[in-house]
């Protein structure tokens, strides 16, 4: 393996900018990394623009861990975008479950049903046009192009951050992403994006058991709420129970979820309005 002490890849940086020399040697120090110890995931094996989709949106907020399994159960129920813009929302949020963040889940199957609408059942190949789809904003829209047609793009997540901050801001505890940006303009595999992008993205995992504390010098580092006792955990829970049962009446829902009444009604109405839920004679149950 290549291997080069930070402190001389900070010494060359601060001496030279950023030279031919300079990306050269990252570049070779982040793919050797990767050849050597890069991380194997099902949605990396075969590589189609619905596989890419799929994974992409549940990577919003969820671990890679988290994902793998549950990505080949949903496209095992799921195998295009046909098959899932067909199916009942209740059906889908069965095989969603264990991820959270429902939203995407119904946001994934009003993807596929635009694709299929507006696109003749072909994924898009334009960061613009997907920046249009539900869930789907400048970074998912970036990587979905690179991952899926191998385009180069430009996108900025955890661990891309990470591995920028590291490399070239020593010492700082304020990096703005606009810095990081032009940096990842000029580096970038032009011919596979895609793989550069992978590589990045397990250098920044790696870094992470080592460095934990690296993007917390990110100018927008923000700690995450706690999960237990939020409005999230109550959404999950009560449409977890309602895909278990079917039908509840509310005073079953007040009566098994430990919230207070008042916010598990507001929930209830929200998701009603969302297009979750459908209630009819004080009975609730998923929409259709």
């Amino acid at each position: 393996m290549l291997i080069i002490l930070i402190s001389e890849f900070h010494r060359l940086f601060k001496n030279e900018g950023l030279t031919e020399n300079i990306i050269q040697k990252f570049q070779e120090i982040i793919y050797d990394y990767y050849h050597h110890a890069g991380r194997e995931f099902p949605f990396r094996k075969k590589i189609t623009p619905y596989y890419v989709v799929v994974s992409e949106i549940m990577l919003q907020q969820t671990q890679t861990s988290r994902v793998s399994q549950k990505f080949l159960e949903f496209i095992e129920q799921f195998p295009d975008f046909e098959t899932l813009a067909n199916a009942t929302l209740e059906n889908i949020l069965k095989v969603w479950k264990g991820l959270g963040y429902n939203r995407r889940a119904k946001a994934l199957q009003q993807i596929a049903k635009k694709i299929l609408d507006e696109y003749e059942g072909i994924l898009p190949d334009s960061v613009e046009k997907l920046k249009k789809f539900p869930q789907i904003g400048h970074n998912t829209a970036s990587s979905i192009v690179a991952f899926a047609f191998n385009k180069p793009t430009y996108f900025i997540e955890t661990n891309i951050r990470r591995v920028y901050i590291y490399y070239f801001f020593p010492g700082r505890n304020d990096v703005d992403d606009k810095e990081i940006m032009i940096l990842l303009k000029k580096i970038m595999d032009f011919n596979n994006p895609r793989e550069w992008y992978y590589a990045l993205m397990d250098y920044g995992v790696m870094l992470k058991k080592t460095y934990p504390e690296l993007n917390k010098r990110s100018k927008h580092y923000r700690k995450q709420k706690s999960f237990k006792g939020s409005t999230r955990q109550l959404r999950g829970k009560i449409l977890s129970l309602l895909v278990k049962n079917s039908k509840l009446k509310e005073e079953e829902l007040i009566n098994t979820l430990k919230f207070s009444p008042k916010k598990i009604k507001e929930i209830v109405k929200q998701l009603e309005k969302e297009g979750f839920l459908k209630i009819k004679q004080k009975e609730i149950s998923i929409a259709k």
